[in-house]
């Protein structure tokens, strides 16, 4: 029978995947979260596909070090690039972020016209085109590469004109194709939702990956019966958040993220995995 109090692995290229953590942590309380950020080596999103590939597998490796019992690639890059590698590699259910985001998107768009913003990796993949593709032939997907937005994120700048800008530009084509539907096809992407929002209006509807992602892996230990039924008791285990650089950074991002001032970050060497 599996552990069902044993953490859940998450990690990321950098910051973006903690609002995943932060979904996870709504929608199933229960569960802890062992995090890594792959800071040292962010962005990924312009980085070949053996280079992401070998940095996935790394990461991996530590998180199984942690004896978790499922793994979140929280990274879209990642999940278009490498998660086949990761399920060969682990025995683990493995949840990537793409497909559930694909999926809601297709169920929420009325014109079939569906935008995906992501970071030049995901974009080259065209990992979002094809699996809607296979879920409805006839919807159209335009895809914007959006490269300014990940170092946006990482320096803080959510709500800033530079932002606001070069986001006004970045969308101004996917808005002349009259898309109804924007999937932010980069964890990183809903820490700008509501510029973007600003930017798309209402007649748009955004859609949040990590949402959707936190919905699935529920129903994925639920299935399993992986889900954990005893209450998160913080007193006696917390979160667990480790980064490859700039832990004081990232511990100061993610206080903000997760609204939590508790949070402690652990540098590890993540070369050696």
């Amino acid at each position: 029978m599996p552990d069902r109090s044993a953490p859940i692995g998450v990690f990321d290229s950098g910051v973006g995947g903690l609002t995943v953590a932060r979904e996870i942590m709504a929608q199933i309380p229960n569960e802890r979260i062992i995090y890594f950020g792959d800071t040292a080596r962010v962005p990924y999103g312009s980085k070949s596909k053996a280079t992401i590939t070998k940095f996935t597998k790394q990461i991996v490796r530590f998180l199984m070090t942690q004896h978790v019992k499922a793994l979140v690639v929280a990274c879209n890059t990642m999940s278009a690039y490498a998660i086949d590698e990761v399920e060969k590699e682990v025995s683990l259910p493995v949840i990537g972020v793409v497909k559930p985001g694909a999926r809601i998107a297709v169920s929420e768009t009325k014109n079939n016209r569906i935008g995906v913003i992501a970071t030049e990796g995901t974009v080259g993949s065209g990992m979002y085109e094809r699996f809607i593709n296979n879920i409805d032939p006839g919807i159209r997907v335009f895809a914007k590469a959006c490269p300014l937005f990940c170092p946006l994120v990482e320096e803080g700048m959510l709500d800033d004109p530079v932002t606001d800008e070069i986001a006004r530009r970045y969308l101004k084509e996917l808005m002349d194709k009259d898309i109804d539907t924007l999937i932010m096809g980069c964890t990183h992407y809903p820490l700008l939702a509501p510029a973007l929002k600003r930017l798309v209006g209402e007649s748009v509807r955004l859609v949040n990956p990590a949402y959707e992602t936190a919905r699935e892996l529920k129903q994925m230990l639920t299935y399993k019966d992986m889900l954990n039924d005893s209450p998160f008791d913080k007193q006696e285990k917390d979160h667990e958040f480790y980064v490859s650089d700039l832990a004081d950074k990232f511990t100061h991002f993610a206080a903000d993220i997760l609204d939590d001032d508790s949070i402690r970050t652990s540098e590890v060497d993540i070369e050696k995995y």
